[in-house]
């Protein structure tokens, strides 16, 4: 009886089974219904079961393709300095003939590479590091292990001289979630290429440990031979203390006052306003012109983008070698600048407990492409270069002492609450007081950033768990920032801040710093070339910052957007607001 009651459902099932535009329900619907296995399989093998599967087939033949960003090598746009004059940063057009080979993890039997702190390596390997560096300079410009080929591999990839695959839209690799996989690549090839030129493959990498107190000056290993570079700042040669912080203006801090704020800010931009990867590692950029973003992680921004600055040479226009993009590379201390980015991305890593940064397929197969040792051109993934044991490589143990330099508020939050509700009260909004309040969402004309910019912002949580704060980051959102000319910029972002004229990273109201580096080139594009005009954003969480200056029961704060340096004569935001991140 049962078995009949199940084939009359199963006939009234196939009669309407072909107008169903989803061949997975009326597969389910099949399976779903109570008759016996075997006569099931009986009927679904004789009757539809091909049917179905020829249709789940077509189906998945007729699916789109991920189209994975990539760059175009056929494209390669020429450049122009801001004076005009050509920038050769492109590689010979034969190059776009040569045949490719994917990426192979190197031999797992092999030993591990140990990086050293720059500041601690013998004379021994600085010789051989110099010797490696005079051969590369020595090189034919079209072998690809020639120093300015490699140099310009920074050129090409950070100006947007590349146009993508399947568009026509330019790659920029800075700004985005592509900064830390794209440098690591970088890195690796060139560390592999400088050991095969001195017969050494154990050859590892300096990184200049700037975030370290006995490690916050230019390394004397750079000072001297083929490691020097006569583009640097001279005034901030060895003893002087690095800003890592900088913002074209000289601190007048003191040594140690220097190194204070030094360590304060890492923890900032490492600990507590990095708390989510998007924060951390820079908005999702994707193929095609729709996928575009421009939204830089916490240490792409400050130290990584000051330290560029503070490094080049201030006679330059664009602050060349190490200030501007299309040069940066030249500079040979730009390796182990970047060298301890990415121990920092490693160090991050380890603070989550290594968990996953990010699963999006968009961002483990974004593609690009590099010459090894063997002057091969090699197709890499990011999803290659997550597991630096896989690479063979790792960095000798150092202390992180800003891991514990948790900044104190610089006023009592109780009185620094009634004097800002004070404030709120006598001054109007908009008014041309320099502690007039502006509203948050400013508009689409925007509010020029030369001068300090007050808002008053709703809070739309308070007093949330433990839990919901693990779950959720409340964030400070600067949207809208657009900076109309190619020139460095910086402000810095407050929260409840008294007097932000007297404080810096030491103080618990500093919330984050934006920093804008120069690219020092402009691309000669084709009509029919790309370039979308997207305004950047800035991120960064709160909700440690918040329970510190004992505001996560207030429904109201006040952020103070400060322009440093003169440097935001030229820029203007939208507004200001807060977001929750999971």
């Amino acid at each position: 009886m049962e078995e009949s009651k199940s084939l009359m459902i199963l006939a009234v099932v196939l009669v309407g089974l072909s107008s169903f535009s989803d061949v997975h329900k009326c597969q389910q619907l099949v399976e779903a219904i109570p008759f016996t296995t075997d006569l099931r399989t009986n009927i679904l093998g004789a009757f539809d079961g091909a049917w179905l599967k020829m249709e789940l087939a077509d189906e998945e033949v007729s699916k789109p393709k991920r189209i994975v960003l990539s760059p175009n090598l056929t494209t390669c746009h020429q450049s122009l300095s801001d004076a005009d004059q050509p920038v050769y940063c492109c590689p010979p057009e034969s190059e776009t003939l040569e045949p490719i080979v994917d990426f192979q993890f190197p031999d797992s039997s092999k030993p591990i590479r140990v990086r050293k702190p720059a500041h601690l390596v013998d004379a021994d390997y600085i010789a051989k590091y110099n010797k490696a560096i005079d051969i590369m300079k020595s090189l034919p410009y079209e072998d690809p292990r020639n120093y300015i080929r490699q140099a310009n591999m920074h050129c090409l990839y950070c100006t947007g001289s590349y146009n993508q695959q399947h568009s026509n839209s330019l790659l920029k690799i800075h700004r985005t979630w592509l900064f830390f996989p794209w440098h690591r690549m970088v890195l690796y090839f060139h560390e592999r290429i400088i050991g095969s030129f001195i017969g050494d493959e154990n050859f590892a990498l300096p990184f200049w440990n700037w975030d370290s107190p006995d490690g916050m000056f230019i390394p004397d290993m750079y000072l001297n031979g083929s490691m020097d570079d006569t583009q640097r700042e001279s005034s901030h040669l060895p003893p002087q203390v690095a800003d890592i912080n900088y913002d074209y203006v000289e601190s007048g801090l003191g040594t140690g006052e220097q190194i204070s704020a030094n360590v304060a800010l890492m923890y900032n931009q490492m600990v507590s306003g990095a708390k989510k990867a998007e924060l951390f590692m820079g908005c999702p950029y994707k193929a095609g012109e729709n996928g575009f973003c421009d939204g830089p992680g916490t240490i792409e921004l400050a130290p990584h983008n000051p330290l560029h600055a503070w490094v080049g040479s201030n006679s330059n226009t664009e602050r060349e070698d190490l200030g501007a993009f299309f040069t940066a590379a030249r500079d040979p201390i730009f390796y182990a600048h970047h060298s301890n980015v990415d121990r920092l991305w490693n160090v991050w890593n380890e603070l989550r407990s290594n968990r996953p940064s990010v699963e999006d397929p968009d961002w483990l197969e974004s593609t690009f492409f590099f010459h090894n040792e063997k002057s091969q051109l090699v197709r890499i993934k990011v999803k290659d270069v997550l597991d630096t044991s896989k690479l063979r490589y790792t960095y000798e143990n150092v202390e992180d002492v800003w891991l514990t330099a948790r900044p104190k508020p610089s006023v009592p939050p109780k009185i620094a609450r009634h004097v800002l509700k004070m404030r709120d009260n006598e001054n109007p909004l908009f008014g041309d007081s320099n502690q007039a309040i502006v509203l948050p969402d400013i508009g689409l004309n925007g509010r020029s950033l030369d001068t300090t910019i007050r808002v008053k912002l709703h809070r739309p949580k308070t007093r949330r768990s433990k839990i919901e704060k693990e779950q959720e980051e409340e964030i400070l959102v600067v949207y809208g920032i657009n900076i109309s000319k190619d020139m460095y910029v910086k402000f810095d972002v407050y929260v409840n801040a008294v007097d932000e004229t007297a404080i810096g990273p030491e103080s618990r109201e500093f919330a984050g710093t934006f920093v804008n580096m120069r690219r020092g080139v402009r691309i000669v594009r084709e009509k029919e070339d790309l370039i979308v005009q997207r305004k950047t954003i800035f991120k960064v969480g709160i909700t440690e910052l918040l329970e510190d200056l004992e505001a996560d029961g207030d429904q109201t704060i006040f952020v103070t957007l400060v322009p440093r340096g003169g440097t935001c004569i030229s820029t203007s935001i939208d507004g200001v607001r807060v977001e929750y991140m999971q």
